[in-house]
């Protein structure tokens, strides 16, 4: 019997080396579990019909002495990466039904690798979210507590992987959407660098905030999801080849000596909850004891990432989501006229919180306010930006509490929407200066005779995911 508890990527990969089972057996396996579980978790919007057929393949493959790491591995991904062939509707009613007609570059990279595709998770439509409870086809459950919210926009993919109903999933993150998640659900969120791995296929929500990142059970599994995942792609002019110049921080690894994480303490004065806060210091005393130093920093400009955040990101997603109209693709509607076909399709194929943020990015970019709201937002965006450069002159890396509360009752903050976009306080940043940064589960805290996931979050300079997987593995005490 496959303990799915305890399988890893490369314990999975060991084994079918070995011939322990086969990639048939171990998808039989997960479509098992997800039998079981989907039905309570809703992690899935669709689970694919030729998982067995995929798996026949990655075994033939494996056969013939041409695997992969990835070779045969059962992986979920979020509803807004498309595959060719398949259903892609970013969790919403305006494109149910659309078939991809291409696939993303991330998913050729993973089907080049052997991967086995489980099916598509539940998501907040078009990743406009923090809890999930935005799908158009219900809310995902936490699997620690099924009355609590899984995170979002990712949380299906957070919650497959929490549920042993996938060995890992991609997720996509604008705003902390793969890290909180992750620590809601227990597990391991990785938000690369910008321009790190294609968005090309990625349905875009804030162009110049998004990522695919891997949603795993532990920072090794992340690691290799990323090696096959990262470089350039020439159908995405952001994305950037493989060039890391050597720092200060390197020759420190070289001698063998531990690192020094940065804590910014005065973020920790109002708004985070008591015992987030006491994981927190845990989380640092641990990293103490493991040798690393500890330094306490200033970001002076970090207290404006929100409200910067939720400038760029509504005008960024408003003109994204134009092109949904109901002439081009998806849900049609007729109305009296031309305009009117506009205007009833969105309103009948939008949810709330997508229109709100529509109205919100119009209103930011229309005549007269473009320079008041979205050019100053950029402009302080870039003094984060600095505020984190000049940071790292003097630590190598930050530490910060992933998400100020633990994950919340189903329900309990849909009335406040400013509520919610709080939880993002501690995540938005990495999206605003392009920085990398992992949650790494750190805890757990029992609410209501629940055992609730607690999760800490790294940062480091740009293009040092290394330092990332290094130090969290630490953390997790991996072997390396």
């Amino acid at each position: 019997m496959i303990d799915l508890s305890s399988l890893t990527i490369k314990k999975a990969h060991d084994h079918l080396m070995k011939g322990d089972f086969t990639a048939v057996d171990l998808a039989k396996t997960y479509l098992a579990q997800i039998e079981k579980k989907n039905k309570d978790i809703n992690a899935y919007l669709e689970v694919f019909a030729d998982v067995l057929e995929q798996a026949a393949v990655a075994d033939k493959r494996i056969a013939e002495g041409k695997s992969t790491l990835l070779t045969g591995i059962p992986l979920a991904i979020k509803d807004n990466i498309l595959i060719e062939g398949r259903h892609a509707g970013s969790a919403s009613k305006i494109l149910e039904g659309y078939i991809a007609t291409y696939d993303a570059t991330a998913i050729k990279k993973l089907k080049a690798a052997g991967a086995v595709f489980l099916g598509r998770t539940n998501m907040d439509e078009f990743a406009m979210g923090g809890s999930n409870e935005n799908s158009a086809y219900g809310p995902v459950h936490n699997p620690h507590d099924e009355a609590r919210v899984s995170g979002g926009s990712s949380g299906g993919s957070a919650a497959s992987v929490a549920m042993n109903g996938a060995l890992a999933a991609l997720g996509s993150d604008t705003g902390g959407s793969v890290r909180q998640p992750a620590s809601f659900c227990g597990v391991v969120g990785l938000k690369p660098s910008y321009g790190r791995i294609s968005r090309n296929g990625l349905m875009a929500m804030g162009s110049s905030l998004d990522q695919i990142g891997p949603i795993t059970k532990n920072v090794e599994d992340s690691e290799i999801l990323y090696s096959f995942l990262k470089g350039n792609d020439p159908m995405d002019s952001t994305t950037l080849p493989d060039k890391i110049n050597s720092t200060a921080t390197d020759e420190k690894m070289k001698s063998g000596k531990k690192l020094t994480i940065g804590v910014p303490m005065h973020l920790m004065k109002e708004g985070v909850d008591a015992d987030v806060l006491k994981n927190y210091n845990e989380a640092i005393e641990r990293y103490k004891s493991l040798g690393y130093e500890i330094k306490e920093v200033t970001l002076p400009n970090s207290g404006y990432a929100l409200a910067v955040y939720y400038v760029l990101m509504p005008a960024e997603a408003s003109s994204n989501l134009a092109r949904f109209d109901g002439i081009k693709y998806g849900m049609h509607v007729d109305g009296e006229n031309l305009i009117d076909d506009y205007v009833q399709t969105r309103t009948a194929g939008f949810g709330k919180e997508v229109r709100r943020r529509i109205i919100l990015g119009n209103y930011i970019l229309s005549a007269g306010y473009y320079d008041a709201y979205y050019n100053k937002a950029n402009l302080v965006s870039e003094l984060i930006r600095s505020d984190y450069e000049k940071a790292f002159e003097e630590v190598d890396l930050i530490l910060t509490p992933t998400s100020p509360l633990p994950a919340f009752k189903i329900g309990e903050k849909l009335a406040d929407p400013l509520q919610m976009y709080l939880a993002d306080i501690f995540t938005v940043t990495a999206n605003l200066t392009s920085m990398p940064a992992i949650s790494l589960p750190s805890g757990v805290v029992m609410k209501e005779g629940k055992s609730l996931p607690l999760g800490v979050q790294l940062t480091a300079p740009l293009y040092r995911e290394d330092l990332l997987f290094t130090v969290g593995k630490d953390f997790l005490n991996e072997k390396v």
